[in-house]
């Protein structure tokens, strides 16, 4: 079994709408992102959960319903909270479930102008849960690039340099639904997609940086488990 302690973004709820929406700029990820499951709750903040893994490439799902343990929200040493959080469910997730491997504990986030991929569920309407679910994911390819001064998370949480990098390639977006999906570097999971727009897709798309957390994420499982 694997351990039931899975790594989550914490972002704000998504407004609802008729906004037609899209990974822009992406394709069916087919037999790739396995690992990929959707978080579905009924109550807010996170108490009772429903794992869909949606396997890509095929209409096959492993549905869960798993209750929520505990869950960690990185705070820094000045208590600011970022966008980013770990979730211990009071059950083994089932051993069906892919998994994608961290970079090593002493990573240092890829360089401006290495290639990225980044997944979604290609949402057709900006309230995710209410859309139509699409058969398979949607995966692109675009570039780590230099972040702009107002390329960051939500304004409640806290943003720097070291925290966060950002992607931009011609006609890659991230759309409604996008946030919080993986962004795959050399196979490895080394971000997670932070923009989650409602009224327009983004780009740049601005990723949280896992090296940055990466000593938080292996203190706080060895302390939890």
């Amino acid at each position: 079994m694997k351990p039931a302690l899975i790594l989550i973004l914490f972002l704000a709820g998504a407004a609802s709408g008729a906004i037609e929406k899209r990974f822009v700029g992406s394709k069916s990820c087919k037999t790739d992102r396995q690992y990929h499951v959707q978080i579905d709750s009924a109550q807010h903040p996170l108490g009772h959960h429903c794992l869909p893994l949606w396997r890509t490439g095929s209409s096959k799902k492993l549905t869960q319903t798993i209750k929520l343990e505990q869950q960690f929200t990185y705070k820094d040493e000045e208590g600011r909270k970022h966008d980013i959080m770990l979730i211990k469910l009071n059950e083994d997730v089932s051993a069906k479930l892919p998994v994608i491997s961290l970079p090593p504990s002493e990573c240092s986030k890829p360089e401006e102008g290495q290639q990225v991929e980044v997944g979604g569920w290609g949402a057709k309407t900006a309230d995710v849960m209410q859309s139509k679910k699409p058969k398979s994911l949607k995966c692109g390819k675009t570039d780590l690039a230099a972040c702009g001064e107002a390329d960051k998370p939500d304004d409640k949480y806290f943003s720097d340099p070291d925290t966060i990098m950002c992607a931009f390639k011609a006609g890659v977006e991230a759309c409604s639904g996008d946030g919080g999906t993986a962004v795959e570097y050399n196979n490895v999971l080394h971000g997670i997609v932070v923009s989650d727009p409602v009224d327009k897709c983004a780009n740049p798309i601005v990723i949280a940086n896992v090296c940055h957390y990466r000593k938080w994420i292996d203190e706080t499982i060895r302390a939890n488990s």
